[in-house]
Order: C-alpha cells, then sequence, then structure tokens
C-alpha cells in the first residue's frame, strides 16, 4: 500500500449501524498506517447513532448494548463525522454522493421482516416481529401504542428475535422499569392481558438458533412458567451436540423438562416440529395451525402428515430480516441485499454474479452485504474485507476523483434539511440520561421517542 494514492480521500458512508461506525474505523486505520488521509462522513436516516443496537436490542439486555461505548469511542475520536436524519435517495441522491466523495460505502442493515407466505399471514392481529422490536425499542417512526389485549400469543421462529419478543410478551412490565424503556412502552406492557405465549419452531431442539445467555435468561423471568413437550425430545437419544453452545443449551432445555410448575401467572410455551401452515381466522387471528415435522438425518426435517391447531389472538413473525434498499443502488429482491461480490457493489440482478460489472466507487458492508446473519463479531470481519477491497481500488486507480467540491451540509443547508450531528446526539444523550436519573423508577436513561423533539434537542446544539 502506498501513501500517494491514500490522500486527502473522502469517503461517505450511509448507515450510522456497528456496521458502517466499524468500516469507518477500519478504512481510518487502515489509511492512516500507509501515511494517508481520508474524511469521513457517515449518514444516517433517524437523528441519532447505533442503528440495530439502539432500535433493535431488547431494554432489558443492557450487556448486549455495552457495545455503544466502542462505538462511541469510534465516533467521538472525531475521524468520521455524523450527518443524522438524512435520507439518502430522499434529501440526497446516491449519485450527488457520489460526486462529492471517492467512494460510497452502504451499510443500512436489514431493518424489515422477511415474509412468511402462508394463508391469513396478512390478517389482523398478525404482525412482523421487526414491528414490534421497533415499538418496544422506542423507535420513532412506528407508533407508540401497541395493543396487547389478548391472553394467548404466538411467536414463529427459533432465532434470538424470536426470543427477545417471546420474553419482552411474556415478562412483567415492572421488571423492566430499571431498564431505558420508554414510558409509552411501559405503559403498553403494563396494560398487557398476556397470559400465554407460544414459541414454535419448524425443526427440533438441536437446530436453535438461540445463544445460551438468551436462552438461560428466559428460564430466569420472575413469575414465568417455562412450559416444553416431552414428544420434542425423543429425537435427542443418542446425539452428540455439534459444539459447546449447543452442549449447553439442550441441558439446559432438558433441565426444563424436570422443572415443576410454580402456578406463575404467565407461561412460556416452548414448541419444536412444528411448521406454520396456516393462520385461522374470521376477519381476525384465532388461531393457528401446523403440520408437524420430523429430521431426516440430514439436517433437514419433512412434514408427517399430521395437523395441530393453536388458539391464540396474536401471531408474531420472526423467521428473519430483510435488507433495506437503497434508491438508485443494485438490489437483489430475492436474497434481500445489494447485489455485490465481496463488498464490491455489482449492476447485476442476483447478488454473487463475479462476472457482473462493478459499480465503480460503490461498495457495501454488514447485513446488506451479506444477509441478515451473524452476530456483531462477524459485522468486523466482514467490514475488514469491504475495507480492502475499496483501498485496492483507490491504489489500482479505478476511482474517480471527487467532481463537486465543497461541504455537503452547505447542500443539506439549501435544501433546508434538519440534519443531526455528533454533538448534537451528545445533547441528546445527555437529556435521555437526566430523563433516567429523575424519572420515578429511577434508570440509566429514559429514550426520548418522537422524531421532531429528538430532532430538536440535537439540532439546538447544532455547531457549524
Amino acid at each position: 500500500m502506498t501513501s500517494s494514492s491514500l490522500q486527502n480521500l473522502r469517503v461517505a458512508i450511509v448507515g450510522a449501524g456497528p456496521a458502517g461506525i466499524y468500516a469507518g474505523n477500519i478504512l481510518t486505520n487502515a489509511v492512516n498506517d500507509a501515511g494517508g488521509s481520508v474524511a469521513i462522513d457517515l449518514f444516517e436516516s433517524l437523528p441519532a447513532p447505533y442503528g440495530l443496537i439502539r432500535y433493535g436490542v431488547a431494554p432489558d439486555h443492557p450487556r448486549i448494548k455495552g457495545i455503544v461505548n466502542s462505538l462511541h469511542e469510534m465516533l467521538d475520536a472525531g475521524t468520521t463525522r455524523f450527518i443524522g436524519n438524512v435520507e439518502v435517495g430522499r434529501d440526497i441522491a446516491l449519485e450527488e454522493l457520489h460526486e462529492r466523495y471517492d467512494a460510497v460505502i452502504l451499510a443500512t442493515g436489514a431493518i424489515r421482516d422477511a415474509a412468511l407466505d402462508i394463508p391469513g399471514i396478512d390478517l389482523p392481529g398478525s404482525f412482523g416481529a421487526a414491528d414490534f422490536v421497533a415499538w418496544f425499542d422506542g423507535h420513532p417512526d412506528v407508533p407508540t401504542e401497541w395493543t396487547l389485549d389478548q391472553r394467548e400469543v404466538a411467536v414463529i421462529g427459533n432465532g434470538n428475535v424470536a426470543l427477545d419478543v417471546a420474553r419482552i410478551l411474556a415478562k412483567h412490565a415492572v421488571d423492566l422499569r430499571s431498564t431505558e424503556i420508554a414510558d409509552n412502552v411501559l405503559a403498553g406492557l403494563e396494560a398487557s392481558a398476556v397470559t400465554d405465549v407460544h414459541v414454535f419452531g419448524r425443526r427440533g431442539p438441536a437446530d436453535i438458533k438461540f445463544t445460551p445467555i438468551e436462552l438461560r435468561e428466559l428460564g430466569e423471568v420472575p413469575d414465568v412458567d417455562i412450559v416444553v413437550h416431552d414428544e420434542d425430545f425423543a429425537y435427542l437419544e443418542g446425539l452428540t451436540p455439534a459444539n459447546n453452545q449447543l452442549k449447553v443449551m439442550l441441558r439446559i432445555l432438558e433441565s426444563w423438562r424436570t422443572r415443576e410448575s410454580t402456578g406463575a401467572s404467565r407461561r412460556l410455551h416452548l414448541h419444536f416440529y412444528h411448521s406454520p401452515v396456516e393462520v385461522l381466522g374470521d376477519g381476525k387471528v384465532e388461531g393457528l395451525r401446523f403440520e408437524r415435522t420430523e429430521p431426516t438425518g440430514d439436517g433437514r426435517v419433512r412434514g408427517t402428515g399430521e395437523f395441530r391447531e393453536y388458539p391464540v389472538q396474536q401471531v408474531y413473525r420472526a423467521v428473519g430480516y430483510y435488507g433495506t434498499p437503497v434508491i438508485d443502488a443494485p438490489f437483489d429482491e430475492k436474497a434481500g441485499v445489494v447485489s455485490n461480490v465481496e463488498g464490491r457493489v455489482t449492476d447485476a440482478a442476483t447478488t454473487g454474479d463475479a462476472d457482473a460489472p462493478v459499480v465503480p466507487g460503490l461498495y457495501a458492508t454488514g447485513w446488506i452485504k451479506r444477509g441478515p446473519v451473524g452476530l456483531i463479531g462477524h459485522t468486523k470481519s466482514d467490514a475488514m474485507e469491504t475495507i480492502a477491497h475499496l483501498v485496492a481500488d483507490i491504489e489500482a486507480g479505478r476511482l474517480s476523483a471527487p467532481a463537486v467540491a465543497g461541504d455537503v451540509l452547505n447542500l443539506l443547508d439549501e435544501r433546508e434539511v434538519a440534519y443531526t450531528t455528533w454533538d448534537g446526539w451528545l445533547a441528546l444523550d445527555a437529556h435521555e440520561r437526566e430523563l433516567g436519573a429523575n424519572h420515578l423508577h429511577t434508570r440509566e436513561r429514559v429514550k426520548v421517542v418522537p422524531r421532531d423533539e429528538q430532532v430538536g434537542i440535537s439540532r439546538g446544539a447544532l455547531v457549524r
């Protein structure tokens, strides 16, 4: 790597979640280590940074939210400029970014629910898990109220999102008072009529996609009994767990088989080998129909022809997320990602086509690059691959220098875009912490939910 080709670089990153922040930090370090210089602008459609860490992690998981501390340090270093409340494709076009930067990196993530194509899935009372998660995390772009007036609800899925949704539905609101949960969400959960939460997985206990910590915490929720069914464990005899994580989780599940009911006021039922067939109801959700499945011995399952129905009045599908496209960027509709090869965006209908022409200066990282799989640690290695290609392209002279000079903020000012800044986030962060300190139930922070309030507080600290 030579420094001569890496001087005075200007790079735009779209998305201020972990993927975008890590990409900015890795790029800064790579260029600085080579003796070059780079100015990075981090665009975010929300007024605040951190993406799914702020709006996709359950409020009762402060350990996971601890990642915010390291993300804060990266942005607070001053090498990456945060520009929030700006929607690329609406407030500024992707082409306008290309004109002003040597390269553009898309890190918009995946915030929409993947589809579950079964009859009745669109009945009133059927929801995507992503929408419910956004609500209980105080996302500014979802309704502030969520009706929980039914006793029996179902969650379809066997991953950590399904577990988060099930736990929040089953948990008593009083046990969330010490978290950063927004007041409107706390009020909604306090009014909940839920008594029974059913979690359904298409495969068996040995195929769960949880993490041991998530699963163990499920059994520690006060005044909630865990219910499992012996028939779901029949295929585990003689099974050797594939790894230590699965070994721990199977041990946890086995312990629940012999746990005595405490007579708790709420119950969380775990069902395995259930493939959803239809959401039942006349004008609203009234039940779910499943086909019982069995393992085939090669990691898959097949239907047995046995069907079962369960009375439930709400359904939450947690079968995966779907990528968030950027206007004018190539998008693979089937995979739900930006079309790319190892982070280089390609002008192709499908991703992974090595023969597709590369879009010069356009890159992707995170879930919008590889799909909504993997943990935060994968995001770092993912960003390293993308940044390595970006740096190689710069050194090889494959990218065009910016055609338009001047600060992009001037353009946003001309368009009267109410963008937010890092100083604005620090002001909002301090305000939320003050709300928490002065709250009836003292806590670390209380989230401000309405977008206009977030923007108003942030813009009050605007420094140019």
